[in-house]
């Protein structure tokens, strides 16, 4: 039963590493490359780990769990934080949004809901 709980978040963190992966190639900007990129720590991350701490509790190795949910941690905390600096450093650096983006709420547009 834990190998195949292990396996399912193997196989969903491997899915959002994928995904993540294909939506930086296709995407059309910078900014929709970071949110992609976010993907891939984020929640490929989370299940990859999710399966080493599975993997810690049940083979009897803590501090495989302990070190794997340490690093779960960091990761939701940071994470966020780091995306936003990111794209707030493209934008002030000049990174061009796409010619499909309606518009720009960072620079005062009014849109739209």
């Amino acid at each position: 039963m834990i190998r195949i709980l292990i396996d399912v978040c193997l196989i969903l963190g491997i899915f959002f590493v994928f995904a993540g992966v294909v939506g930086i190639i296709r995407m059309p900007d910078t900014y929709c490359r970071l949110q992609s990129s976010t993907n891939i720590v984020t929640m490929g991350g989370i299940f990859l780990l999710l399966a080493a701490i599975i993997f810690g509790i049940g083979s009897g190795k803590i501090d495989i769990a302990v070190k794997a949910f340490v690093i779960l941690v960091f990761i939701i905390l940071t994470n966020p934080v780091a995306s936003h600096a990111m794209a707030r450093a493209a934008y002030k650096s000049g990174a061009e949004m796409d010619k499909k983006t309606v518009c720009d709420e960072y620079k005062g547009d009014k849109c739209d809901d």
